[in-house]
């Protein structure tokens, strides 16, 4: 019988775990020297136990088995788009997601594209019926696996405005899943570049999703739905945070008698990418797609180090993707189903993510609902609230990116290598809420540093 090497140790509860830091404080206070608070009110202690768990553990509902490479096309000229994604799928891509501002020649597009194993992702920017539908059978007919996103929601969030109105929105969506296509979509990216914290992007995502489950509920048509998000540079709440959209989605979900599993495909934020010191968005971005990866996303679309300042270009978009092709095929993150399932700190977090994401989840549709909490303005209120907090706490130093406000490079000149606008840009239109405008945090430093440039 095979003797197990810890039954030879006596087990240490967290009492005895605790009695053992304070002693070795040697008087200093343990939650002013130990336990810090995140920006969503959460006290991270310096350890976790088990003791710490009075039930047991649950796994996450449809944490994917692996996850996929994606590349990101923007589609202009239709010959141009389709020679990008066939280099970036020769060169290692497992999915192209393929964004889209109008209407397109869709057999130009996919010619010679390998539909057998490919996911093609449609992030539509506009909305048509027909041509959606038109695109659709072209898809099926090939065999293609495919996936759309479609955000009504989303449009009025991002742009202040839905694409045509609500009630039209909404059933062309209910015409569409009558072909039994994955599409509808929940984008927190919006919110999340432009300054929501973790349990905001968690509770307004889940009002979001419960728009469209309740739209469909009466007819009971079962419904999947794909979260698209974005990963930050808090490591651990972020591998939390898909994690805590999952079970929140699963307990929402069953309670409409629809699958309570969902598709995540996350990308790295644009909130603390800089154009100083570039290449350390390398750096941000690897991490951030660890921690999409680790917490069960289901694709990752990596950003290029130079997104921010540099049009799409051949070496930016390849680094981008062999960051992810090392982590898989290198770095073995595709090896272990959930790795972190179990590990007691990531477990706390996500409980604690979840239970404070479902109590402002609650208000909210006590208010009506997401759409109608949108009209009031008080959704827009919260998020600028959070991202003030965020900004100032950058401004003041304590918050730091290297190269741009800690480490500075003071010969670094970026004024004459631009070729993007890479600041908010200021258009005003009639809209019929307040938009949600994303926003990089080093944007006025950045702007100051530009001017002084000799």
């Amino acid at each position: 019988m095979k003797k197990f090497l810890f039954d030879e140790f006596e087990s240490v509860s967290a009492k005895q775990w605790k009695q053992r830091i304070q002693y070795d404080l040697k008087g200093a206070d343990y939650n002013e020297n130990l336990v810090w608070k995140s920006p969503e009110n959460i006290h991270v202690k310096p350890f976790y136990h088990r003791d710490d768990f009075q039930n047991p553990i649950n796994p996450v509902p449809g944490h994917p088995e692996s996850w996929k490479i994606a590349q990101s096309v923007f589609v202009d000229e239709e010959h141009i788009a389709n020679k990008i994604a066939r280099n970036a799928l020769n060169k290692g891509a497992e999915s192209i997601v393929f964004k889209v501002e109008k209407e397109f020649d869709s057999n130009v597009l996919l010619s010679g594209i390998p539909f057998e194993n490919t996911l093609l992702i449609f992030d539509f920017q506009f909305y048509s019926k027909e041509f959606v539908q038109r695109l659709t059978t072209n898809l099926i007919e090939n065999n293609a696996d495919f996936l759309f996103l479609i955000d009504p929601v989303g449009q009025l969030v991002r742009t202040g405005n839905w694409f045509q109105n609500q009630k039209e929105d909404f059933q062309n969506l209910e015409a569409l899943h009558k072909s039994q296509t994955d599409f509808v979509t929940v984008k927190l990216g919006t919110i999340q570049n432009a300054g929501a914290n973790i349990v905001q992007q968690l509770a307004y995502g889940l009002a979001h999703a419960n728009e469209y489950l309740n739209w469909f509920a009466p007819n009971n048509k079962a419904l999947k739905i794909t979260f698209e998000v974005s990963t930050g540079s808090n490591y651990f709440f972020e591998i939390a945070k898909i994690r805590a959209l999952r079970k929140l989605f699963a307990v929402l979900a069953d309670a409409y008698q629809f699958p309570v599993t969902c598709r995540v495909l996350a990308t790295p934020t644009l909130r603390n990418k800089t154009i100083y010191d570039y290449n350390v968005n390398m750096l941000r971005t690897t991490s951030e797609s660890m921690s999409a990866i680790l917490g069960g996303a289901d694709v990752v679309v990596n950003l290029a180090y130079d997104a921010v300042f540099h049009k799409s270009n051949e070496f930016g978009e390849r680094i981008s993707r062999n960051q992810l092709l090392i982590l898989k095929e290198e770095s073995y993150f595709d090896t272990v189903m959930n790795p972190v399932d179990g590990t007691y700190y990531i477990e706390q977090i996500t409980d604690e993510l979840a239970e404070k994401a479902l109590k402002i989840f609650k208000e909210i549709e006590k208010g009506g609902g997401y759409i109608a909490q949108l009209h009031k303005g008080n959704i827009q209120k919260k998020i600028k609230e959070s991202a003030n907090e965020e900004q100032a706490r950058f401004d003041s130093g304590k918050l730091k990116l290297v190269g741009t406000n800690y480490q500075i490079n003071p010969q670094d000149r970026m004024k004459d290598t631009l070729e993007l606008f890479p600041f908010v840009k200021k258009n005003p239109v009639k809209t019929l809420v307040e938009p949600v405008i994303p926003k990089r945090l080093s944007e006025a430093l950045e702007q100051k540093r530009l001017n002084e440039e000799k």
